[in-house]
């Protein structure tokens, strides 16, 4: 049996994995993350992970990786929108955090493996979707460093979301917390990310919104409130048919417009290239948002393995800079990149 850590939030996933890992049998110990600057919500999950411990007779840690997150996700999050691409910070915070700064404690603190409620699976030393495709969150981990994958465990990844929450009600002590909020998906963003912009910055002034020929056609109310695809929140005058934003000009605060045709691209390139096999070009399939279907493409790695161009089999609407595209061959990620421009 090992030695393992588990990131536990206070929620019905990660507490139901050590309860399952410490079942069979293996020496556990819990891991609450400070992350964010919200107290409140805080000091509720602290209480739930203290509860949870002390029904399983485990140990459990607080770290405190406050500035580490502020450094590394939520100020290039900010920075992300201020330059006008779209953000996906779950990703940085998954390699980063999750699978960097809590990994390596796990390691100071004398752990063979690092468990997380993610519905995922590793095989064959890489991830691989989970059974429950209707939470499989493989896209997110696709960024993870190759290195942290054989310290990696998914218990969650062989079982269905329903049956987890049904096997925690089955338990008197687990019962509170399946019957929990489940929690959003950016930890730190309440209701919108523009409330998160706007204590760093004015978010609200009127630009000009061009077509494709560069004619101004309308207004808006300042380009931080759309990304690449949204079709309402600005005036275009006389117009009939719908409109959605292609692209977003944040030094001249305007956005261009254009009909869904236009949106429409089959290639794109991508930066922060991270891949698990070791190829120059390759077949495959991408996904260009988490909840997109994949789309057969080709990859073609730059000489420095730093970044790629991907040519799909068929034309995707809404490429976004700053998202996160996930390559797979069958259920299987072989690699990612983050998406830098569309053509």
């Amino acid at each position: 049996m090992a030695n393992i850590l588990v990131a536990m939030s206070g929620g019905v996933d990660s507490t139901t994995t050590a309860y399952l890992l410490k079942q069979a049998g293996n020496h556990v110990e819990g891991c609450y993350l400070r992350l964010h600057g919200d107290e409140k919500k805080h000091q509720k999950n602290i209480a739930m992970v203290k509860r949870a411990a002390e029904f399983l007779g485990i140990k459990y840690h607080i770290l405190d990786l406050n500035k580490e997150f502020k450094d590394i996700v939520y100020n290039p999050f900010v920075k992300a929108y201020e330059d006008g691409v779209t953000p996906n910070p779950c990703v940085l915070c998954n390699k980063n955090i999750k699978f960097g700064a809590l990994l390596d404690f796990a390691k100071s603190v004398g752990m063979d493996k690092l468990a997380t409620g993610h519905y995922v699976q590793i095989k064959d030393g890489l991830i691989y979707e989970a059974v429950d495709k209707s939470k499989d969150q493989s896209y997110f981990l696709a960024q993870v460093s190759l290195d942290a994958l054989p310290f990696m465990i998914f218990p969650l990844g062989e079982k269905y979301k329903k049956d987890i929450k049904a096997f925690a009600l089955s338990i008197p002590e687990l019962e509170d917390f399946s019957t929990q909020k489940e929690s959003s998906e950016i930890c730190f963003v309440q209701n919108t990310y523009i409330e998160i912009l706007q204590e760093h910055m004015n978010v609200s002034r009127q630009g000009e919104v061009l077509n494709t020929k560069g004619e101004v056609i309308g207004t808006h109310q300042g380009y931080m409130h759309y990304t690449i695809g949204k079709r309402r929140g600005f005036d275009i005058k006389g117009a009939h048919d719908p409109h959605y934003v292609i692209s977003i000009i944040p030094e001249k605060n305007q956005i261009i417009v254009g009909n869904k045709n236009e949106l429409e691209a089959r290639e794109f390139r991508v930066k922060s290239l991270n891949m698990f096999v070791d190829k120059n070009e390759l077949e495959a399939a991408v996904k260009i948002r988490y909840r997109s279907p994949k789309l057969k493409c080709k990859i073609f790695i730059d000489d420095d393995k730093k970044g790629a161009k991907i040519v799909m089999d068929e034309s995707a609407s809404a490429i976004a800079a700053g998202q996160l595209a996930t390559f797979y061959q069958d259920e299987y990620v072989v690699g990612s990149g983050i998406i830098d421009s569309a053509t």
